[in-house]
């Protein structure tokens, strides 16, 4: 984003009721132009319902979405692109027969052959999608999405199920997508994905958002320390932590600190064995463990 550029979507007091429960109050977004927004919070936090109502599928109660300063409308449907988090897709038809088919459904179609090499998809396209691996799936849905060339497209949680390799591989196909100017709307719950992927993100919970920023500035704005980590076994039975702020969990012990050096030199002192300690920079998953606490959400 560069000062001054004016918002693709933005979203203004939007609201969504289903019945008695308020599951979005009052989120206002702004999404500027050949970025990666990620829309990010703890299950029944409000995320889908607002991602559904920035895709078109829902309407808000209240409030409004707009597109190019418009409210949605029948050119951003020709405009966008959505890649939901589980599509059914039909049997007995090829990769190749549905990229065909999806596409007849646009005016506007991205060139097939550069969307295959793109997606990475050409040897696939004579394959049956009970035939594709999860990996292999989602690129097909990937550049189904992209079939009419997109302004902007909705990933929802793309890489959900997938293992590393096939994961890192989708990052790449969506900083191919986002370094040609389309604007990426996304959904997920890894946090590493969303620093890697995202320049803004929005952190939800209990249908409002609660922190909106670049990720850099979000973990500066809320942290100011770093986590010394350390296997429980190394801790020095009836040692007395003193003046260390330390958090146990079942295997390691972790030590908050702002100052690295005094710390180390504290630890040395007491006798504390070292050779297994790590030492990291605050980040995505501590925020979102701060902002949204520890307690499992259905």
């Amino acid at each position: 984003m560069t000062q001054g550029q004016t918002a693709l979507m933005q979203t203004r007091g939007l609201h969504m009721r289903f019945g008695d429960v308020h599951a979005v109050r009052g989120v206002d977004l702004d999404i500027f132009p050949g970025t990666c927004f990620g829309l990010l919070g703890p299950n029944g936090a409000g995320k889908t319902t607002t991602i559904e109502c920035l895709e078109g599928i829902k309407s808000p109660t209240a409030g409004e979405v707009l597109y190019r300063g418009e409210p949605l409308g029948p050119h951003f449907a020709e405009d966008a692109g959505i890649m939901f988090q589980q599509t059914a897709l039909q049997e007995f038809v090829t990769a190749g027969e549905m990229l065909t088919m999806f596409g007849r459904l646009y005016q506007r179609n991205a060139s097939l052959d550069a969307l295959i090499d793109a997606c990475q998809i050409r040897d696939l396209l004579g394959r049956e999608p009970k035939k594709l691996s999860g990996g292999q799936r989602q690129r097909l849905l990937l550049a189904i999405a992209l079939v009419n060339d997109p302004s902007v497209v909705f990933l929802d949680e793309p890489t959900t199920g997938l293992d590393p390799q096939a994961r890192r591989n989708l990052w790449a196909l969506i900083g191919d997508i986002k370094s040609k100017g389309v604007t990426v709307v996304m959904t997920t719950h890894y946090m590493d994905e969303a620093h890697a992927l995202c320049d803004q993100i929005a952190i939800m919970d209990h249908g409002r958002v609660i922190a909106q920023d670049t990720p850099d500035a979000l973990l500066a704005s809320t942290f100011d320390d770093v986590i010394m980590q350390l296997p429980r076994a190394d801790w020095p039975a009836g040692t007395e932590a003193h003046s260390l702020q330390i958090t146990e969990g079942p295997e390691q012990l972790q030590i908050l600190t702002q100052d690295v050096n005094a710390s180390i030199a504290h630890l040395l002192k007491l006798g504390v064995p070292l050779r297994n300690l790590r030492i990291r920079s605050r980040n995505l998953e501590d925020l979102f463990i701060e902002l949204t606490g520890r307690e499992l959400r259905n």
